[in-house]
């Protein structure tokens, strides 16, 4: 079977300087309140107390991390609620006798609009734009809109979402006759390398006597190609030109041609649209998988949330520049936008840098997280939101495909597919597993990792690994050992430990205090997984002829889903990215990046600084390298030469190096010739800032943005990769704060309200935005930099610095005070001179100041039992074996169930109790495989003798069966299971029990073994 499809798919986007079609930047200027009351969509309200701010706005991540936060675990612990938007603006008299549109990029979620008092609509779903035609609520002078937005249903999301305008409004003004939105489609019936046939349909709004439409299409270099006029008889139109020798839309060739559009009164402008478009053909052949341009190509792809990065979801045009561009130099050519529409600057940034998007409408299409648009509102929306998504997007040459959903199923797929065709002839329909059957084409998730599942499928259609692989790495993070997050799985590709004991002994949390298994960072070595490598899947893609490619799971980390891989608290964001949220590159970035891209790179891990490390311990040394060979270095001497293999345990050359400390380096060659090095220097302890500040340039009606990167060194600006230590900073100028953000999992500190984070082995960002008409900026820095468990030096160094930004400002003296007794260093601080030694438990405080002015005050302890965990190899003994175990205190609790710890021997931070009321509890569990028979044990406790508590179970809202509590002996510490089997579908799933008149015993864990 071959599905073929060849088109041409282009980009809008809108002239601001043409008189005939006004578009405004509506972003700045907004009064916001987290409150709720029907008088806020009046015109005549006090509004001097709100909070006056620009969007894009995301209130849930400015308010940060909360335990009990509305959206649960899979939101990251942050907060939903109710907030009000309200802004006033003016019209002239000549604007009353046009078209006015207001348009929203994105709001999440429940939107309502007034405007001057008048309910416009609602829009439901949160990942979907839409606008409202204002004209006759419009008057001369000053109008007042107003938008409330509804997250008091929570969790309405498996993953964190934004909360409020998270994307641009733009008001737009057009005469009476105009292209109504979203109606301008460009397609071609052929390109061949001669010439190409170009269709331009538009639709067009109001009276069209005597009217014509023209378009004119200009090459990359600003050319006119081809022209056509024609008069105007229906409200529909075409035209067909032609346009010789066509330049190919691709990845690494992103070109892009420009059309312009007009309505024309003879020579009068009534309506113009610019529309910027590139030339692509695509096909799908079962047997060997994509085809773009004629070349069989390997979809290098990512899934990527929104919300993936420093910002939540209120991304700003230059950020999310630099985000793609982050992905896009690691080598990916393809992006999946999971598991919803993006605002449109995401397209338009993926058409200019070259990456294909498979275009996603859905998570489900019924209810996955307790109160999300599934449930909501799918059955009454989805064909409005599937109109505005297809006809808002075809337009963009990046997009290949379209998703209609993930991990869903619906017998709603067929008539999804049949309406998506009738908007889009052009490009075929896929889906996360979700619907098979259905689809043009097949697109499996997790399941498509095994051995079993590429050894043994055959398809009758092309196929798309849609999410795979699965890989966790915490930056900076290492150990030897192979780690599955539920336990080795059958069918699973071999991933054998790389050492025969463990070397490496430190964590984020002592595993005493973990509330199950997950709850350890994850190792950079590419072997924490859940089914297979990062490695091993870029072999089986690239060598599987049928296998189009894959998207991994993801491209940055993201908040939320905390408990799915993490275990919940304190972990508040997942880490399967190429990169943290800070936007470090992660060790398994460069793996990609040496397997795909071609400008010698070279990549060495581990870091060489191991202090608690025995000599002589056998540590393996990896250089991922796309030069032909890499040699290895030890304080000078040579430790030999490999070469990068194309099998998967071969990809990345490797020494097994006894350690000492030292200089560690690596050597790329080419053709015999040096191309790159790269080299550690065994580090001690932290007494310098390194800083460096990246600048984000203005675009599109945003301003610049700044991203200003700390790092720990020591005294010979050797990197501390272990740096814990705070960093403050002081903002004053014309930079605002966005966010403080070290990709640290469980970090409580907010991102947005304080004036410090901690390093995060060695690293922490602070992000900045320009305010208006901004001339000058100085940013002071501060940090009581030392090992915070004094292993390696009891010596303390304060570092202040500072940076100047729009200008050169002179150094400024700077008084340095502090005492390490605990008392108030104002009134008792020593003056700094030089770095101090401390003992044991000590706090470090410190004021620094500029004319007598305070910048920040310091706060910094350290003790053996500061900072990270520094074990033994039995030090997580304990959990060896164990399966996947999620704490009934951290399910969704209704009715009278309540959380508690009042008992002995519970596991994690507490358990459940009903205390003769009724309730439920609700666990969600993600299966990344097949759908399947689980065995299922509840952990529970009570001693009501002849009592049994039954408890209804339902498993995706399925009942299933009812089970029994027998008397355990206790109500202190006689915990007992009752098992059961289900079946658990690929995804998400919700477990849920329930009571049925008799109460319930204490519950304490949901195991899945």
């Amino acid at each position: 079977m071959k599905n073929i499809l060849t088109f041409l798919v282009l980009t809008l986007s809108i002239s601001y300087g043409n008189t005939q079609r006004s578009i405004i930047n509506f972003n700045n200027n907004w009064q916001f309140i987290q409150e709720d009351n029907p008088s806020f969509s009046k015109v005549n309200i006090d509004d001097s107390k709100w909070q006056t701010l620009n969007v894009p706005h995301d209130w849930s991540f400015e308010k940060g991390v909360r335990k009990g936060g509305d959206q649960g675990q899979g939101g990251g612990y942050h907060d939903g609620g109710i907030g009000w938007y309200r802004k006033q603006f003016n019209v002239n008299k000549k604007s009353l006798s046009k078209t006015t549109y207001i348009n929203f990029d994105g709001v999440y979620m429940n939107s309502e609009v007034w405007v001057n008092g008048n309910q416009l609509g609602k829009r439901p779903y949160g990942y979907i734009s839409f606008r409202y035609n204002i004209s006759k609520y419009l008057k001369k002078g000053e109008n007042t809109i107003a938008i409330r937005v509804d997250n008091s249903l929570e969790p309405s999301a498996r993953w964190y979402h934004p909360c409020g305008i998270y994307a641009p409004v733009k008001l737009i003004e057009v005469n009476p006759v105009h292209f109504k939105p979203n109606t301008i489609f460009i397609t071609t019936p052929s390109i061949e390398a001669e010439v190409a046939m170009v269709n331009i349909a538009a639709e067009v709004n109001g009276s069209f006597k005597e009217l014509a439409y023209q378009v004119k299409i200009f090459s990359p270099e600003g050319n006119l190609l081809n022209s056509k006029s024609e008069k105007i008889t229906t409200s529909k139109n075409s035209i067909k030109l032609a346009v010789s020798n066509p330049q190919l839309w691709s990845p690494e060739n992103p070109t892009l041609y420009k059309a312009v559009t007009k309505i024309l009164d003879g020579k009068k402008v009534i309506d113009e649209v610019e529309i910027t478009f590139g030339f692509k053909t695509v096909e799908w052949k079962t047997e060997t998988g994509f085809w773009l341009n004629g070349d069989n190509v390997k979809l290098k792809g990512i899934c990527e949330h929104w919300e993936g990065g420093p910002v939540g979801g209120a991304w700003t045009k230059p950020m999310l520049r630099w985000k793609l561009q982050l992905l896009k130099d690691m080598g990916i050519n393809a992006i999946r936008p999971s598991h919803n529409p993006t605002p449109p600057m995401f397209y338009d940034i993926c058409d200019e840098i070259g990456l294909l998007v498979m275009d996603e409408i859905f998570d489900g299409w019924h209810k996955k997280a307790p109160e999300d648009y599934g449930k909501q509102a799918f059955d009454e929306w989805w064909q409005r939101d599937v109109e505005e998504w297809i006809t808002r997007d075809r337009n963009h040459p990046s997009i290949f495909v379209w998703s209609l959903g993930n991990e869903t199923h619906s017998d709603v797929a067929p008539e999804m597919v049949k309406f998506g065709k009738s908007l889009d002839p052009t490009r075929l329909f896929t889906s996360g597993a979700g619907n098979p059957e259905d689809m043009d084409i097949q697109g499996v998730n997790g399941g498509s990792e095994t051995k079993s599942f590429i050894e043994g499928k055959t398809f009758d259609k092309s196929f798309i690994s849609t999410e795979a692989p699965h890989t966790w790495q915490t930056r900076g993070y290492y150990r030897t050992h192979t780690w599955w997050r539920d336990n080795e799985l059958p069918g699973t590709y071999e991933l054998p430990n790389l050492t025969e004991k463990e070397i490496f002994f430190y964590e984020g949390l002592n595993p005493k205090d973990w509330k199950n298994r997950k709850q350890r960072f994850n190792s950079s070595y590419d072997n924490a997984t859940v089914r297979v490598s990062a490695r091993k899947y870029w072999e089986v893609m690239r060598d599987t002829p049928w296998h189009s490619g894959h998207f991994r799971w993801t491209g940055f980390d993201y908040y939320g889903e905390a408990g799915l891989v993490h275990g919940g608290l304190p972990f508040n964001l997942f880490m399967g990215g190429a990169l943290d949220v800070a936007g470090f590159e992660k060790d398994l970035y460069h793996f990609y990046k040496s397997q795909w891209t071609k400008e010698p790179m070279i990549h060495m891990l581990p870091h060489w600084t191991h202090p608690r490390m025995e000599k002589g311990t056998v540590i393996p040394v990896w250089v991922y390298s796309n030069a032909d060979e890499v040699e290895l270095f030890l304080n000078g001497k040579t430790l030999g030469k490999d070469k990068p293999g194309t099998v998967w345990n071969e990809m990345q050359c490797e020494w097994m190096v006894p350690y000492e400390e030292g200089k560690l380096e690596a050597i790329a060659y080419i053709d015999g010739k040096e191309v790159k090095r790269t080299s550690f220097t065994t580090s001690k302890q932290p007494t310098k800032l390194k800083t460096t500040l990246q600048k984000l340039k203005a675009e599109d009606g945003f301003a610049a943005s700044y991203i200003l990167t700390s790092e720990s060194v020591d005294e010979n600006n050797n990197f501390y990769p272990y740096g814990e230590n705070k960093v403050y900073y002081n903002i004053q100028g014309d930079l605002e704060k966005v966010s403080i953000e070290n990709g640290n999992p469980i970090d409580p500190t907010s991102r947005t309200k304080s004036d410090f984070r901690s390093l995060f082995f060695g690293k922490s960002r602070l992000f900045l935005e320009e305010k208006v008409n901004a001339v000058k900026t100085i940013i002071f820095t501060g940090s009581i930099l030392g090992d915070k468990s004094l292993y390696v030096s009891d010596e303390i160094t304060i570092s202040v610095g500072q940076i100047s930004i729009l200008h050169n400002a002179n150094t400024s003296d700077l008084e340095i005070k502090y005492t390490i007794d605990g008392s108030d260093p104002e009134t008792n601080g020593i003056s700094y001179k030089g770095a101090f030694k401390v003992s044991n438990g000590t706090t470090v405080k410190a004021i620094v100041k500029q004319n007598g002015i305070t910048l920040f005050t310091m706060e910094e302890r350290f003790g053996k039992d500061e900072g990270l965990f520094w074990g033994n190899e039995h030090a997580a003994d304990m959990w060896i074996g164990r399966g996947v175990n999620i704490s009934a205190e951290d399910g969704i609790l209704e009715g009278g169930a309540k959380s508690d710890n009042d008992a002995h021997r519970y596991k994690g931070s507490g358990f459940v109790r009903f205390d003769g009321k009724e309730g439920a509890i609700t666990w969600y569990q993600e299966n990344d495989g097949e759908p399947g028979d689980y065995s299922i044990r509840f952990r529970y406790m009570h001693n009501n003798e002849g009592q049994l508590h039954p408890m209804k179970l339902y498993v995706n809202d399925e009942y299933i069966s009812t089970l029994e509590f027998n008397a355990t002996g206790g109500w202190e510490k006689e915990w007992k299971f009752v098992p059961t089997i289900v079946v658990l579908q690929s995804g998400a799933n919700n477990i849920k029990l329930e009571t049925t008149g008799e109460s319930g015993p204490y519950i304490d864990e949901l195991f899945v073994d």
